[in-house]
């Protein structure tokens, strides 16, 4: 059976002390034990604060609005390879340590 996964973004809302609230108070009600995968997937700037407060958590992270094509004239696009170089994307806490 496939485990469940649960994935929230906050659209262009949020910054870095309003990120730094949600995280911390998600990652303190999530603890340890939870029945199904937990992510969230944030704008690409605050992607670095994000991965800094959930390091050690069981929260996933991931990024908004990842470009569907690898390369390009795409003005404003981010590709997931583009990403995958500066370590972010979609990855579990395991991946992250």
């Amino acid at each position: 059976m496939r485990r469940r996964l649960v994935v929230g973004n906050w659209k262009m809302h949020g910054g870095l002390d309003a990120n730094r609230a949600l995280v911390e108070a998600l990652v303190l009600e999530v603890g340890r034990s939870v029945g199904a995968g937990i992510a969230i997937c944030v704008p690409f700037p605050y992607l670095p604060q994000v991965a800094d407060l959930l390091r050690g958590s069981v929260v996933a992270l991931g990024a908004q609005n990842v470009s569907e094509h690898a390369s390009g004239a795409f003005t404003g696009e981010v590709s997931a390879g583009m990403l995958r170089e500066f370590g972010y994307g979609f990855y579990t806490p395991e991946q992250r340590s």
